[in-house]
């Protein structure tokens, strides 16, 4: 049986083709976010979006079948181009779904950024796993639009 450190804790590291500046701009400008957030295929239809410590968020995001729901949340720490937290909750969520706390930070190698996401709270490791997804492709996409000659 998995331990609850194991279903509970998400953590990804990804090392993304721009410096933080422009990687921390791409998490943190709502017009740059819509670009590239959601697994492949997704969009982001609407967006209230302004990282402030102690402000709400809601992003529409739109499968290519089906209707569309929202992520929502807080925004906990704002440090740019180091650090940004957030509470994290679907709208409708599923069953399994709880609130969550992402917490990103953004470190400077040189000729890119290495992106560390810690993402705390899941109680199931299927919703863990879904959440895993999304933030795969979701970086894969944005690597692939910092990756495109300007």
């Amino acid at each position: 049986m998995a331990s609850d450190t194991e279903i509970d804790v998400l953590r990804m590291t990804r090392a993304v083709p721009a410096p933080p500046s422009i990687v921390f701009a791409a998490f943190s400008e709502a017009t740059e976010l819509a670009k590239w957030w959601g697994p492949a295929g997704f969009t982001v239809p609407s967006l209230v979006f302004e990282p402030r410590v102690g402000s709400s968020y809601r992003i529409e995001m739109q499968p290519p079948q089906g209707d569309a729901f929202h992520l929502t949340g807080l925004f906990r720490e704002v440090d740019p181009p180091a650090r940004l937290v957030f509470t994290f909750s679907w709208e409708p969520p599923d069953p399994d779904d709880v609130e969550t706390l992402a917490d990103l930070s953004f470190r400077d190698l040189g000729d890119s950024t290495e992106v560390r996401l810690s993402q705390v709270g899941f109680r199931t490791a299927e919703r863990r796993e879904v959440h895993r997804a999304g933030w795969s492709e979701s970086l894969d996409r944005l690597e692939r639009l910092l990756a495109e000659p300007t």
